[in-house]
């Protein structure tokens, strides 16, 4: 079993600074408060990029393998937040955007599935505590 180990350090006022099992660091805070012009993440919002990288790494190695690479791909993610406390996700949406000349829905649609269903760790675990809805996008670059 593999275990993760990170350690989160609080800096100053609502800021805190966390690193990852390689060692790369980033800095939380809280938005809500002044944190000047400190560049960082509001800790809910890094869940979305975590659902929405994670998800992204698998579709690229799926597609990759089966010959279907796209000219562009980008994911957005919107959320939902309750209104009382403690405030978690409850609605999330993902949206798959793939740009192309000569798009491969079916191959698409497979690499997104098995992403969804099978390999990505971090939907599932959204899936405990929120209700997850997919949509995908193709964009025909000769059309555009």
């Amino acid at each position: 079993m593999v275990k993760n180990i990170v350690t989160t350090k609080w800096m100053q006022k609502s800021q805190f600074e966390t690193d990852n099992p390689s060692g790369s660091k980033l800095t939380m805070f809280d938005k809500s408060q002044d944190n000047g012009d400190v560049v960082g993440f509001a800790p809910k919002a890094l869940m979305l990029s975590s659902l929405a990288g994670c998800s992204g790494l698998d579709v690229v190695s799926l597609l990759e393998k089966m010959r279907a690479e796209v000219a562009d791909f980008h994911i957005e993610v919107t959320a939902e937040l309750t209104d009382e406390h403690p405030k978690f996700y409850n609605k999330v949406k993902v949206d798959y955007h793939f740009s192309d000349a000569e798009l491969q829905p079916e191959k698409i649609q497979k690499a997104v599935n098995l992403s969804v269903t099978k390999y990505c760790g971090v939907m599932e675990m959204f899936r405990q505590f929120a209700e997850v809805e997919i949509e995908i996008h193709l964009h025909d670059l000769e059309k555009e």
